[in-house]
């Protein structure tokens, strides 16, 4: 099977999107570890500590997804230079790591996103409990 540039050239879109997300999604983290943290000076709560723990897994997850699409978009772009070069074999590989990079990146969206589940689980706990 023969691969033109505009194969790869299509996942772009897709992880540009993906890695805008994902960083949407660090920001909001990082603003809600800053108010807990503040919190937690006024008054420390045991709630608290566990959101702010739930929280770290989430960032270091986020860091995962960052980091498996920026190879993927990496991997992407020196497939489209193979097969401007015409290296054919080389392209279809590193299009095939790309997506594989791209497959571990949503992975560990999808482990955030359950993750992050715990954390309403933990407010809706301390309501309860109130």
């Amino acid at each position: 099977m023969q691969m033109t540039v505009t194969t790869p050239a299509l996942l772009f879109p897709a992880i540009s999107l993906f890695m805008l997300a994902f960083t949407n999604r660090f920001l909001s983290l990082a603003a809600r570890i800053r108010t807990l943290h503040d919190q937690y000076r006024l008054a420390p709560d045991q709630s608290i500590l566990a959101q702010i723990d739930n929280l770290r897994k989430r960032v270091h997850m986020i860091r995962h997804m960052q980091g498996f699409g920026v190879m993927s978009m990496l991997a992407c772009i020196f497939s489209m230079i193979c097969i401007f070069q015409e290296f054919e074999l080389a392209g279809q590989l590193l299009f095939g790591v790309s997506l594989l990079f791209l497959i571990l990146s949503m992975f560990y969206s999808f482990l955030e996103i359950r993750i992050s589940l715990n954390a309403l689980d933990i407010l809706l706990q301390d309501m309860e409990q109130r």
